[in-house]
Protein backbone atom coordinates (compact mmCIF):
# COMPACT_ATOMS: atom_id res chain seq x y z
CA UNK A 1 0.00 0.00 0.00
CA UNK A 2 2.96 2.36 1.13
CA UNK A 3 3.85 1.57 -2.55
CA UNK A 4 1.26 2.66 -4.39
CA UNK A 5 0.97 5.67 -2.68
CA UNK A 6 4.45 6.99 -3.38
CA UNK A 7 3.86 5.91 -6.78
CA UNK A 8 0.50 8.15 -6.67
CA UNK A 9 1.90 11.55 -8.13
CA UNK A 10 3.76 10.50 -10.76
CA UNK A 11 0.92 8.32 -11.94
CA UNK A 12 -1.02 11.77 -11.54
CA UNK A 13 1.55 13.54 -13.44
CA UNK A 14 1.31 11.15 -16.38
CA UNK A 15 -2.62 11.00 -16.29
CA UNK A 16 -2.33 14.83 -17.01
CA UNK A 17 0.58 14.67 -19.39
CA UNK A 18 -1.77 12.23 -21.87
CA UNK A 19 -4.81 14.27 -20.91
CA UNK A 20 -3.47 17.13 -22.28
CA UNK A 21 -2.08 15.71 -25.54
CA UNK A 22 -5.16 13.27 -25.90
CA UNK A 23 -7.68 15.48 -23.62
CA UNK A 24 -9.92 16.61 -26.37
CA UNK A 25 -10.41 13.25 -28.34
CA UNK A 26 -11.07 11.66 -25.28
CA UNK A 27 -14.19 14.03 -24.38
CA UNK A 28 -14.99 13.68 -27.97
CA UNK A 29 -15.45 10.27 -27.82
CA UNK A 30 -17.27 10.62 -24.38
CA UNK A 31 -19.56 13.24 -25.54
CA UNK A 32 -18.66 16.18 -23.06
CA UNK A 33 -16.76 19.04 -23.57
CA UNK A 34 -13.84 19.82 -25.42
CA UNK A 35 -10.97 21.25 -23.28
CA UNK A 36 -7.94 22.88 -24.64
CA UNK A 37 -4.96 22.98 -22.24
CA UNK A 38 -2.20 25.40 -23.14
CA UNK A 39 1.49 24.36 -22.54
CA UNK A 40 2.04 26.58 -19.87
CA UNK A 41 -0.70 25.05 -17.89
CA UNK A 42 0.96 21.74 -18.61
CA UNK A 43 4.49 23.04 -17.25
CA UNK A 44 2.97 24.61 -14.02
CA UNK A 45 1.26 21.43 -13.32
CA UNK A 46 4.23 19.59 -13.96
CA UNK A 47 5.94 21.87 -12.10
CA UNK A 48 3.75 21.91 -8.93
CA UNK A 49 3.59 18.44 -8.58
CA UNK A 50 7.18 18.01 -8.68
CA UNK A 51 8.11 20.14 -6.00
CA UNK A 52 5.20 18.46 -4.05
CA UNK A 53 6.37 15.54 -4.53
CA UNK A 54 10.32 15.72 -3.83
CA UNK A 55 10.45 18.71 -1.19
CA UNK A 56 11.79 17.24 2.28
CA UNK A 57 12.48 19.28 5.01
CA UNK A 58 14.39 17.13 7.67
CA UNK A 59 15.06 19.30 11.45
CA UNK A 60 18.21 19.95 12.94
CA UNK A 61 18.21 16.79 14.91
CA UNK A 62 18.01 14.28 11.84
CA UNK A 63 19.29 13.34 8.83
CA UNK A 64 18.20 11.85 5.66
CA UNK A 65 20.25 8.85 3.98
CA UNK A 66 19.72 8.51 0.36
CA UNK A 67 19.35 5.50 -1.57
CA UNK A 68 19.59 6.46 -5.41
CA UNK A 69 18.41 3.14 -7.30
CA UNK A 70 18.92 1.39 -4.50
CA UNK A 71 22.81 2.86 -4.46
CA UNK A 72 23.43 5.29 -0.99
CA UNK A 73 24.93 8.67 -1.75
CA UNK A 74 24.80 10.32 1.03
CA UNK A 75 23.42 11.51 3.96
CA UNK A 76 21.39 15.23 3.56
CA UNK A 77 19.92 17.77 5.98
CA UNK A 78 19.01 19.01 7.84
CA UNK A 79 16.61 21.62 6.37
CA UNK A 80 15.47 21.49 2.58
CA UNK A 81 16.03 19.50 0.13
CA UNK A 82 14.66 18.01 -3.41
CA UNK A 83 14.25 13.93 -4.00
CA UNK A 84 14.37 12.88 -7.12
CA UNK A 85 10.34 10.91 -7.14
CA UNK A 86 10.47 7.35 -7.59
CA UNK A 87 14.17 6.91 -7.83
CA UNK A 88 15.31 8.51 -4.53
CA UNK A 89 14.24 6.82 -1.09
CA UNK A 90 14.80 8.52 1.94
CA UNK A 91 15.73 6.78 5.47
CA UNK A 92 15.71 9.07 8.29
CA UNK A 93 18.57 9.04 11.01
CA UNK A 94 18.20 10.53 15.04
CA UNK A 95 21.60 12.26 16.00
CA UNK A 96 20.16 12.81 19.54
CA UNK A 97 21.82 10.87 22.63
CA UNK A 98 19.33 7.70 23.04
CA UNK A 99 18.48 7.14 26.51
CA UNK A 100 17.78 3.02 26.26
CA UNK A 101 17.61 0.58 29.84
CA UNK A 102 19.21 -2.70 29.99
CA UNK A 103 16.87 -5.30 31.14
CA UNK A 104 17.78 -6.45 34.46
CA UNK A 105 20.56 -9.59 33.96
CA UNK A 106 20.89 -12.84 36.15
CA UNK A 107 24.71 -12.87 37.00
CA UNK A 108 26.98 -14.97 38.95
CA UNK A 109 30.12 -13.71 40.47
CA UNK A 110 33.57 -14.83 40.42
CA UNK A 111 32.99 -15.75 43.76
CA UNK A 112 29.69 -17.71 42.93
CA UNK A 113 26.89 -15.27 44.09
CA UNK A 114 23.79 -15.16 42.24
CA UNK A 115 22.53 -11.37 42.28
CA UNK A 116 20.42 -9.08 39.39
CA UNK A 117 21.86 -6.27 37.62
CA UNK A 118 20.34 -3.35 35.09
CA UNK A 119 22.21 -0.48 33.93
CA UNK A 120 21.37 2.26 30.90
CA UNK A 121 23.45 2.92 28.02
CA UNK A 122 23.60 6.69 26.54
CA UNK A 123 24.25 6.38 22.86
CA UNK A 124 24.05 8.61 19.75
CA UNK A 125 24.48 7.96 16.10
CA UNK A 126 27.43 9.89 14.70
CA UNK A 127 27.68 7.92 11.00
CA UNK A 128 24.18 8.15 9.54
CA UNK A 129 25.22 6.38 6.82
CA UNK A 130 26.88 3.20 8.43
CA UNK A 131 23.96 3.38 10.83
CA UNK A 132 21.51 2.24 7.93
CA UNK A 133 24.11 0.46 5.58
CA UNK A 134 26.29 -1.71 7.98
CA UNK A 135 23.36 -2.98 10.32
CA UNK A 136 19.62 -4.18 10.22
CA UNK A 137 18.55 -2.08 13.51
CA UNK A 138 21.00 0.09 15.46
CA UNK A 139 18.97 0.27 18.62
CA UNK A 140 18.17 -3.30 18.99
CA UNK A 141 21.79 -4.69 18.38
CA UNK A 142 23.60 -1.73 20.80
CA UNK A 143 20.62 -3.57 23.29
CA UNK A 144 21.66 -6.71 22.77
CA UNK A 145 25.62 -6.06 22.85
CA UNK A 146 24.52 -4.16 26.06
CA UNK A 147 23.38 -7.17 27.85
CA UNK A 148 25.95 -9.60 27.03
CA UNK A 149 28.63 -7.12 27.74
CA UNK A 150 26.48 -6.31 31.24
CA UNK A 151 26.69 -10.11 31.96
CA UNK A 152 30.07 -10.64 31.07
CA UNK A 153 31.85 -7.98 32.54
CA UNK A 154 29.80 -8.24 36.08
CA UNK A 155 30.56 -12.37 35.75
CA UNK A 156 34.17 -11.58 35.77
CA UNK A 157 34.48 -9.58 39.33
CA UNK A 158 33.62 -10.45 42.20
CA UNK A 159 30.61 -9.37 44.99
CA UNK A 160 32.33 -6.68 46.49
CA UNK A 161 34.41 -5.52 43.45
CA UNK A 162 31.03 -5.18 42.20
CA UNK A 163 29.00 -3.21 44.82
CA UNK A 164 32.50 -0.71 45.52
CA UNK A 165 34.01 -0.44 42.01
CA UNK A 166 31.29 0.84 40.03
CA UNK A 167 33.05 3.79 38.03
CA UNK A 168 35.46 1.17 37.05
CA UNK A 169 32.79 -1.22 35.84
CA UNK A 170 31.11 1.62 34.00
CA UNK A 171 34.24 2.75 32.15
CA UNK A 172 34.73 -0.66 31.32
CA UNK A 173 31.30 -1.46 30.09
CA UNK A 174 31.43 1.61 28.12
CA UNK A 175 34.83 0.90 26.68
CA UNK A 176 33.94 -2.40 24.94
CA UNK A 177 30.63 -1.43 23.84
CA UNK A 178 31.72 1.09 22.13
CA UNK A 179 34.28 -0.56 20.31
CA UNK A 180 31.47 -3.03 19.22
CA UNK A 181 28.97 -0.58 18.28
CA UNK A 182 32.14 1.97 16.20
CA UNK A 183 31.81 0.13 12.82
CA UNK A 184 27.88 0.56 12.65
CA UNK A 185 28.31 4.69 13.29
CA UNK A 186 27.19 4.52 17.30
CA UNK A 187 29.20 5.99 19.77
CA UNK A 188 28.33 5.04 22.86
CA UNK A 189 28.83 8.23 25.04
CA UNK A 190 28.33 6.61 28.85
CA UNK A 191 27.22 3.50 30.68
CA UNK A 192 25.82 3.85 34.55
CA UNK A 193 24.63 0.07 36.73
CA UNK A 194 21.72 1.44 37.85
CA UNK A 195 20.67 -1.31 40.60
CA UNK A 196 22.57 -4.40 41.78
CA UNK A 197 19.72 -6.89 43.88
CA UNK A 198 20.79 -9.30 46.50
CA UNK A 199 19.27 -12.16 47.72
CA UNK A 200 18.11 -11.64 50.81
CA UNK A 201 19.88 -14.33 53.18
CA UNK A 202 23.08 -12.65 51.48
CA UNK A 203 21.54 -9.07 52.75
CA UNK A 204 21.01 -10.31 56.19
CA UNK A 205 24.56 -12.16 56.38
CA UNK A 206 25.91 -8.77 55.05
CA UNK A 207 24.36 -6.98 57.76
CA UNK A 208 25.32 -9.48 60.40
CA UNK A 209 28.86 -8.79 59.29
CA UNK A 210 28.77 -4.67 59.23
CA UNK A 211 27.53 -4.98 62.76
CA UNK A 212 30.04 -7.13 64.34
CA UNK A 213 32.66 -4.65 62.57
CA UNK A 214 31.23 -1.49 63.72
CA UNK A 215 31.26 -3.61 67.94
CA UNK A 216 34.91 -4.45 67.01
CA UNK A 217 35.55 -0.54 65.87
CA UNK A 218 33.72 0.25 69.24
CA UNK A 219 35.77 -1.82 71.50
CA UNK A 220 38.96 -0.82 69.71
CA UNK A 221 37.95 2.81 70.31
CA UNK A 222 37.18 2.17 74.02
CA UNK A 223 40.44 0.36 74.67
CA UNK A 224 42.47 3.43 72.98
CA UNK A 225 40.67 5.95 75.05
CA UNK A 226 41.41 3.75 78.44
CA UNK A 227 45.04 3.29 77.30
CA UNK A 228 45.65 7.41 76.40
CA UNK A 229 43.65 8.20 79.70
CA UNK A 230 45.97 5.91 81.75
CA UNK A 231 49.05 7.33 80.13
CA UNK A 232 47.75 10.82 81.06
CA UNK A 233 47.58 9.95 84.59
CA UNK A 234 50.63 8.09 84.58
CA UNK A 235 52.31 11.58 83.48
CA UNK A 236 50.92 13.69 85.56
CA UNK A 237 51.30 11.24 88.40
CA UNK A 238 54.96 11.60 87.86
CA UNK A 239 54.60 15.42 87.37
CA UNK A 240 52.87 15.90 90.93
CA UNK A 241 55.60 13.94 92.68
CA UNK A 242 58.42 15.98 91.44
CA UNK A 243 56.60 18.84 92.08
CA UNK A 244 54.88 18.60 95.71
CA UNK A 245 53.47 22.44 95.86
CA UNK A 246 51.66 21.54 92.37
CA UNK A 247 50.21 18.88 94.35
CA UNK A 248 49.40 21.32 97.10
CA UNK A 249 47.62 23.51 94.88
CA UNK A 250 46.10 20.83 93.72
CA UNK A 251 44.68 19.54 96.98
CA UNK A 252 43.73 23.31 97.35
CA UNK A 253 41.38 23.52 94.19
CA UNK A 254 40.24 20.60 95.02
CA UNK A 255 38.86 21.82 98.66
CA UNK A 256 37.29 24.96 96.48
CA UNK A 257 35.03 22.80 94.24
CA UNK A 258 33.67 20.69 97.43
CA UNK A 259 33.11 24.10 99.47
CA UNK A 260 31.20 25.39 96.16
CA UNK A 261 28.58 23.33 96.07
CA UNK A 262 25.75 23.83 98.41
CA UNK A 263 24.96 20.65 100.59
CA UNK A 264 25.45 19.55 104.33
CA UNK A 265 29.16 17.86 103.69
CA UNK A 266 31.15 19.11 106.58
CA UNK A 267 34.90 19.63 105.35
CA UNK A 268 37.96 19.66 107.50
CA UNK A 269 41.24 19.94 105.97
CA UNK A 270 44.12 18.51 107.21
CA UNK A 271 47.61 19.73 106.26
CA UNK A 272 48.94 18.29 103.36
CA UNK A 273 52.71 17.53 105.23
CA UNK A 274 50.52 15.35 107.54
CA UNK A 275 49.57 13.25 104.41
CA UNK A 276 53.25 12.62 103.30
CA UNK A 277 54.12 11.67 107.17
CA UNK A 278 51.30 9.22 106.92
CA UNK A 279 52.70 7.75 103.76
CA UNK A 280 56.62 7.77 105.07
CA UNK A 281 55.10 5.47 107.99
CA UNK A 282 53.59 3.65 105.70
CA UNK A 283 56.34 2.30 103.63
CA UNK A 284 58.65 1.90 106.94
CA UNK A 285 55.86 -0.59 108.28
CA UNK A 286 55.47 -2.24 104.64
CA UNK A 287 59.43 -2.56 104.79
CA UNK A 288 59.38 -3.88 108.37
CA UNK A 289 56.85 -6.46 107.21
CA UNK A 290 59.03 -7.51 105.03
Amino acid sequence: MKGILDLLPFIIFIGIVLLSIFGGEVLKALGGLVMDFSPLIVIAIFVVIFLATSLRIVPEYERAVIFRLGRVIGAKGPGLFLLVPIIDKMVRVDLRTVTMDVPTQDIITKDNVSVSVDAVVYFRVVDPVRAIVEVENYLYATSQIAQTTLRSVCGAVELDELLSEREKLNLQLQEIIDRQTEPWGVKVVAVELKKIDLPEELRRAMARQAEAERERRAKIITAEAEYQAAQKLADAAQILASQPLALQLRYLETIQNVVSKPGNTVLIPLPIEMLSYFAKDGSKIQGQGQ
